[in-house]
């Protein structure tokens, strides 16, 4: 079994490795999410299911800084910028 993360950098590494599976495994979900304004509801349990991953191995005080959260703006949305969308 993996050991809890407990340095900031190391789960911001797990999240964004966490975020970017999610962007490999369910681009086209995420593209029509995003180009019909509803990513977040398309991808609900993926993104449900990440989140969980990350929480189970990290500290609850790093679970609790949002980086998780970040990560999946960072990599799911911020990365297609270029898709046309009604949000920009």
């Amino acid at each position: 079994m993996a050991s809890i993360i407990d340095k900031s950098k190391r789960a911001r590494q797990l999240a964004r490795a966490i975020s970017s599976d999610l962007t490999l495994y369910h681009e086209a979900k995420i593209l029509e999410g995003i180009s019909e304004d509803t990513l977040f509801q398309v991808m609900a349990d993926e993104i449900t299911e990440g989140r969980d991953l990350f929480k189970s191995r990290v500290t609850p005080e790093l679970f609790a800084e949002g980086i998780f959260d970040r990560a999946i703006v960072d990599v799911l949305v911020k990365s297609k910028g270029h898709v046309k969308s009604k949000i920009w």
